[in-house]
């Protein structure tokens, strides 16, 4: 397979989001948000603030709950609304590592067997981050189910758009 083939690079005006498929059980999504780790760090572990960016706005999903014991062996759980269906989601799993403001490793565990685990690093670079996060699926197969569905990489485009418009609002 040629994961070439598999990546997808989206720009906007400044910072570019490249996501791809590194080999058969690997997905990467990269970018340069416009913020110190710190505040990068905080948005993805603080829930106040993790609510008002995880959330895709285009799809009308809302947080409905947002709990997380923010340490190693610690569990998450999201819970989202969506116009479109009766129940809730709910996203829910442990953190492996947690390691401020550099490093947060978690499973996923509401696919089940089929559950990536998922490591985030936040690295300052002139008082911005780059932002790599890393699934590794447990076989080949969960992987292509999870790019089929547009699963895969978790954090997209418009996820990163509203991380940097709250990055805006905590750096003003």
């Amino acid at each position: 397979m040629n994961a070439r083939s598999e990546s997808d690079v989206k720009k906007n005006a400044k910072n570019q989001t490249t996501t791809e498929r590194t080999s058969e059980r690997e997905f990467v999504v990269t970018r340069t948000v416009n913020g110190p780790a710190r505040l990068v760090f905080d948005a993805w572990t603080k829930p106040e603030l993790l609510k008002k960016w995880w959330a895709p706005t285009s799809f009308g999903i809302s947080f409905v709950s947002c709990e997380l014991d923010l340490r190693p062996g610690g569990a998450y759980r999201f819970v989202f609304s969506h116009p479109g269906q009766p129940e809730p989601m709910a996203f829910f799993g442990r953190y492996l590592e947690v390691k401020p403001p550099t490093r947060l490793v978690w499973t996923n565990e509401e696919a089940g067997e089929a559950g990536q685990v998922t490591t985030a690093t936040f690295e300052e670079r002139g008082g911005n981050t780059l932002v790599v996060v890393h699934e590794l699926y447990p076989t080949k197969q969960a992987l292509d189910d999870a790019i089929a569905s547009g699963s895969a990489g978790g954090v997209g485009e418009e996820l990163f758009e509203q991380l940097e418009e709250l990055l805006r609002t905590l750096s003003a």
